[in-house]
């Protein structure tokens, strides 16, 4: 079909069709009990009807849904990685050794700004969020669950340590897509994204220690802790074996070799010393990467814990990853987020709204497209010529980006790192965005400096040198 026969759609259309998908997806999962990934999926096929009324033919909806979809196919592998990792490090007893040594090491009190530190450290080392929640978050849920910390409160922790460090590591893909797609040096995205994150870190390590101090006196439990290091003790062989695989993972991303291979070998490695170390058989091992590793003590807080990993465990997520981004590529194909944006950013007047207006922009984007890259991507197109316009440094509008898309992405349950959050950590998003004080705290400092200009960088202007004083020279 020639472009000339497709209509542009207006505002009052377009907030039409947004509202359709919201009221689709809510009444599905709140009215009649439904799983996300149907509604996703009948949402998707109920939208073309109405994109092809503004003249689009089947053929190219279906090529952009499509071609929508393929975005999902490496971070599906990568989670599809990280499900068989899981699985391995159980059987291998590195989780559990993780869990049992970190119950001898960690003072309860300071229990949860422990783990936000630790997990920060992990994740600056990384450069990955994922790869963080998959290890060491899983350890540190294990030793919060043994302790009698609320499983929220722990996964808040978790989480905003370990978006923390993806967000200013130069190793994270989001920290590198943030400045490349509004053509910031990389180095001062970094630098410029301190003056938000450092103040509002500060802050969420002060509530973590104050919580912690609560918990730690209230809520444990020493005949859970004696009942869970009992059976670590007399079903795993610990020391230092189960390790290995830790090393070998994190030498390899840090290395930045290939995520998928690096998560893969780290499982291999896993596998082996399950073999080797651990007695399984090479039967046990591969249905483990498959199921995952399973357990029945007849104690609850042991099979909660070890109950984990598996390549099926991530395949609900993956088809829910590749509704999304349907959605989303629909959505933008059909002009639908373009339409409502330009409608709010063409009443812009000043820097302080120009903040709010991206801030907003970003928070859409994430909610809607399924996944960090479309909304940092988005939002730096869409926002970019308008930054330029008042004359500010395009680090930061990227800034806004990470303050925003990168430390959120995992509170929307329908997004990819929403859906990998909630798996690996075994904790309902709904439990643990309470307890995201890092991604409530730090767009509460974007705005601020945004209203009052602090730290907003303007573009440097050539200086134009005096008349007179060009003569005289």
């Amino acid at each position: 079909m020639n472009n000339e026969n497709i209509k542009q759609p207006t505002l009052a259309y377009s907030l039409l069709i947004l509202l359709l998908v919201i009221v689709i997806i809510a009444t599905g999962m709140l009215a009649f009990g439904a799983s996300i990934q149907i509604m996703m999926f009948i949402t998707l096929v109920t939208m073309i009807p109405f994109v092809i009324r503004l003249g689009y033919s089947y053929d190219s909806i279906e090529k952009s849904i499509f071609s929508s979809m393929l975005k999902a196919l490496q971070p599906s592998m990568i989670l599809l990685a990280v499900g068989i990792l899981i699985g391995s490090w159980m059987s291998s007893g590195t989780v559990p050794a993780l869990i049992y040594y970190g119950i001898q090491a960690i003072s309860p009190q300071f229990f949860l700004v422990t783990t936000l530190v630790f997990c920060s450290v992990v994740s600056l080392a990384t450069g990955s969020s994922w790869a963080t929640l998959g290890t060491a978050g899983i350890a540190m849920m294990g030793v919060g669950h043994s302790l009698g910390i609320p499983v929220g409160v722990t996964a808040g922790a978790i989480i905003s340590g370990a978006y923390f460090g993806d967000k200013l590591s130069p190793l994270s893909d989001s920290t590198n897509l943030s400045a490349a797609v509004v053509g910031a040096d990389l180095i001062t995205h970094i630098k410029h994204m301190l003056w938000t994150t450092v103040p509002a870190y500060i802050i969420t390590a002060l509530i973590f220690t104050l919580m912690g101090l609560r918990y730690g006196k209230e809520s444990v439990s020493s005949a859970d802790v004696s009942t869970l290091t009992s059976y670590l003790a007399e079903h795993f062989h610990l020391g230092i074996i189960p390790f290995i695989p830790v090393v070998i993972l994190f030498i390899l991303l840090i290395s930045k070799q290939p995520a998928i291979t690096s998560i893969f070998l780290g499982a291999l490695a896993g596998a082996l010393i399950a073999i080797f170390y651990q007695g399984s058989t090479i039967s046990d091992v591969l249905n483990v990467f498959y199921d995952g590793y399973y357990v029945e003590s007849g104690i609850d807080i042991i099979d909660t814990l070890l109950q984990r990993g598996g390549l099926t465990s991530m395949l609900p997520l993956v088809a829910l990853f590749l509704f999304a981004l349907g959605i989303g590529g629909l959505l933008q194909k059909a002009g639908i987020l373009e339409t409502i944006v330009v409608s709010i950013t063409s009443r812009i007047k000043s820097k302080g709204m120009l903040v709010f207006v991206t801030i907003i922009t970003a928070y859409f984007t994430l909610g809607i497209g399924g996944s960090f890259s479309f909304s940092a991507v988005m939002t730096g197109t869409l926002m970019k010529p308008l930054f330029e316009k008042f004359d500010l440094r395009p680090e930061n509008l990227s800034r806004i980006i990470e303050d925003c898309s990168t430390q959120s992405c995992s509170l929307p349950p329908w997004t990819a790192s929403g859906l990998f959050t909630a798996a690996a950590l075994g904790v309902s998003p709904l439990v643990y965005i309470p307890f995201c004080f890092l991604a409530m705290i730090t767009p509460l400092f974007t705005l601020a400096y945004g209203i009052t200009g602090f730290t907003f960088k303007e573009v440097e202007k050539p200086k134009v040198m005096n008349r007179y004083k060009e003569i005289e020279a």
